[in-house]
């Protein structure tokens, strides 16, 4: 007996390509297993359209529809790449977005976390923004770093690595608690 997914439109996280230079072949393959709406930008089109996948749109100053057929363009004008495609996405009601990056650059995305799910992958790391009152389920032995510093910290099922870097001392959750409106932190992959 197979089973049948409907996967409606937008119901799963967007995917924007900034690079792909240490990211997995495995995890691509995961993030694009529902056909998410896929977003390149100049640079990486190729690497995308090597693999074969679909590409959505493709964020350029100048349209340029050689890769593949039904391209859409998004001018990406005086904004930073990221900054036009996350206020593509919140504008059009996507409820998340997966970043593929090479380049990390935390700042780019501040406005946006209030808006719309994040999901930065770099550097064999999963970095989110969490708000306070955030738990999760992991395994003992986990890596969670603070990318972002935390005021008034209130950690359970974690232990204190060192500055910021901490690990979870059990199967379980662990929950954290903290002053300001959000904090990025990162897992290993």
């Amino acid at each position: 007996m197979s089973s049948h997914h409907i996967v409606r439109e937008k119901q799963e996280p967007a995917l924007l390509v900034l690079g792909l230079d240490t990211f997995s072949d495995e995890l691509l393959g995961q993030l694009l297993e529902w056909s998410p709406t896929v977003i390149v930008t100049e640079q990486t089109g190729e690497n995308v359209n090597a693999y074969g996948i679909k590409i959505d749109w493709i964020i350029s100053n100048e349209f340029n529809d050689h890769l593949q057929s039904d391209i859409k363009w998004m001018p990406a004008g005086s904004d930073l790449i990221v900054e036009t495609a996350l206020k593509y996405l919140v504008t059009h009601s996507y409820p998340a977005v997966n970043v593929i990056t090479d380049e990390l650059q935390l700042k780019d995305y501040l406005f946006f976390v209030d808006k719309i799910d994040v999901v930065i992958f770099y550097d064999n790391k999963k970095i989110c923004a969490i708000n306070s009152g955030f738990s999760k389920w992991k395994p003992a032995g986990e890596i969670i770093e603070f990318l972002s510093e935390p005021q008034q910290l209130h950690t359970s099922g974690l232990v204190m690595l060192s500055h910021n870097r901490y690990q979870t001392t059990q199967d379980g959750f662990y929950s954290i608690q903290f002053e300001q409106p959000f904090l990025f932190v990162a897992e290993d992959l």
